[in-house]
C-alpha cells in the first residue's frame, strides 16, 4: 500500500509545513522571506550561504533520484503510483497558481520535479514489453 505512494509527496509536505507552521500563517511575504534568509553559512573564498529553499530543493532532488531508481513490486502498484503522482502534480500546480505563498521559485522547482517524475515514469513504466524506455 505505501509503495504506492508517490515519494515526492515529502518535500511538498516539507514546503507546507515550513511556510504554514513555521510562519504560523503570517503575511505571505514573511513566507519567502523566511524561504531565502540564510540558515548558515559555509566558510569557502564566497562566503555560499544557506538558505531553507536552498535545503528544500536539495531534498526533493534527493528524493526524486530514489523515485526514478526504486522499481514497483508489481505492474499494478506502478499505475497507482503513477495515477497518484499526477494528482500531486495538478495539485502543486494548481497551488502554485492560485495560492500566493506557493508562488515561489521553490515550489516551482519541486513542481517541475514531479512533472519530470510523471513523464519518466509514463516512459519507464508504459513501454512495451522487451523494450528498455529511456
Amino acid at each position: 500500500m505505501f509503495a504506492a505512494l508517490p515519494l515526492l509527496s515529502l518535500p511538498v509536505a516539507a514546503y507546507i509545513i515550513f511556510v504554514f507552521v513555521w510562519d504560523h500563517g503570517d503575511a505571505i511575504s514573511t513566507a519567502h522571506t523566511r524561504l531565502v534568509e540564510p540558515l548558515f553559512q559555509i566558510s569557502i573564498g564566497s562566503g555560499w550561504s544557506i538558505t531553507g529553499a536552498d535545503i528544500l530543493v536539495a531534498m526533493a532532488l534527493a528524493v526524486m533520484f530514489v523515485e526514478l531508481v526504486k522499481a514497483p513490486p508489481s505492474r499494478n502498484v506502478a499505475v497507482v503510483n503513477h495515477a497518484l503522482t499526477i494528482l500531486l502534480f495538478i495539485a502543486c500546480l494548481a497551488a502554485l497558481l492560485l495560492f500566493q505563498p506557493f508562488a515561489t521559485s521553490t515550489f516551482l522547482l519541486i513542481t517541475l520535479m514531479i512533472l519530470l517524475d510523471v513523464v519518466a515514469g509514463f516512459i519507464l513504466t508504459f513501454s512495451p514489453p522487451g523494450e528498455e524506455g529511456l
